[in-house]
């Protein structure tokens, strides 16, 4: 596996793959890489015969109380990672390198309606960052298909319909989400929790499965349900951010009739904060 960090370096490895006829997948990362990072590895693999990984930590998905300074850059024990897996080429970039004029007059991209409420709601800019800077490493690797995270559930709709409503030429391919034994979903924001926390964490997850339970069961009264939801939180000792039920499409609010479904929930544990999510049908 080579890395690479300069846009030019990185553009001629994938032309070199692309004269060879190799199909092109792109997993673009944050670092600080887990199993389930490696997941969407090993998925891009098994759709593609050239893989290009992607480590930058994109200041302009941070808000300023964010944790930007802190967020773990693990880039030795991630490229151990990524060659395991069966990554061609990784992409590490400075932040010079991603927004050489600067980041107060970058161009932003901004993703109507699936950005909006939720982590959208919570933490304004994020998704506007979160779109620009996809946009721009989607240009630079051209890839045939890229593969993301379900976990990140609001984030995956945001790339959905940038790619849509963008007219580019990339499969969107969502990779189930990785979680540990007892449940919690694998993040790297995980690493913040101490032993107690981290023991509390799972609650989130069961949480999700016993509302999910009782829509199966017939319960439609979405607003009591989720009450009930947070005062279970809460009595674990988190702090709810949002806790919601959306028709898994489009991310509207759900309703009666709504049959695809998902519930997401954010919440802090201590001063972390912790997202997941989990769809099902009726």
């Amino acid at each position: 596996m080579n890395t690479v960090k300069t846009v030019l370096d990185l553009r001629a490895a994938v032309a070199r793959a692309r004269s060879e006829g190799k199909r092109i997948a792109f997993v673009p990362t944050m670092g600080n890489l887990h199993a389930g990072h490696i997941a969407l590895v090993e998925k891009a693999r098994q759709r593609a015969d050239f893989v290009v990984a992607s480590i930058f930590v994109n200041p302009l998905q941070f808000g300023p109380q964010e944790d930007l300074a802190s967020y773990p850059r693990t880039l030795t024990a991630d490229q151990e990672k990524l060659l395991g897996a069966g990554c061609h080429l990784l992409f590490h970039p400075d932040v010079e390198e991603m927004y050489p004029h600067g980041m107060d007059g970058q161009t932003r991209v901004s993703v109507r309606g699936v950005s909006e409420g939720l982590c959208g709601g919570s933490r304004p800019g994020h998704f506007d960052g979160v779109a620009t800077v996809v946009t721009k490493l989607f240009n630079m690797v051209q890839p045939d298909i890229a593969v993301f995270g379900e976990k990140d559930f609001q984030q995956l709709a945001v790339i959905r319909t940038l790619v849509r409503d963008l007219n580019l030429p990339i499969q969107i391919v969502g990779e189930p989400t990785a979680r540990a034994e007892d449940g919690l979903a694998l993040s790297s924001r995980n690493g913040y929790l101490d032993e107690t926390q981290r023991a509390t964490a799972p609650v989130l997850y069961r949480t999700l499965t016993q509302l999910a339970e009782a829509i199966r069961g017939g319960e439609r009264d979405y607003p009591r349900l989720l009450e009930q939801g947070k005062s279970t939180l809460e009595a674990a000792g988190l702090r709810p951010d949002y806790l919601e039920v959306r028709d898994s499409n489009d991310l509207r609010p759900a309703t009666e009739a709504t049959r695809q479904l998902v519930i997401l929930v954010a919440a802090f544990l201590g001063k972390t904060r912790l997202i997941d999510n989990l769809t099902f049908e009726l």
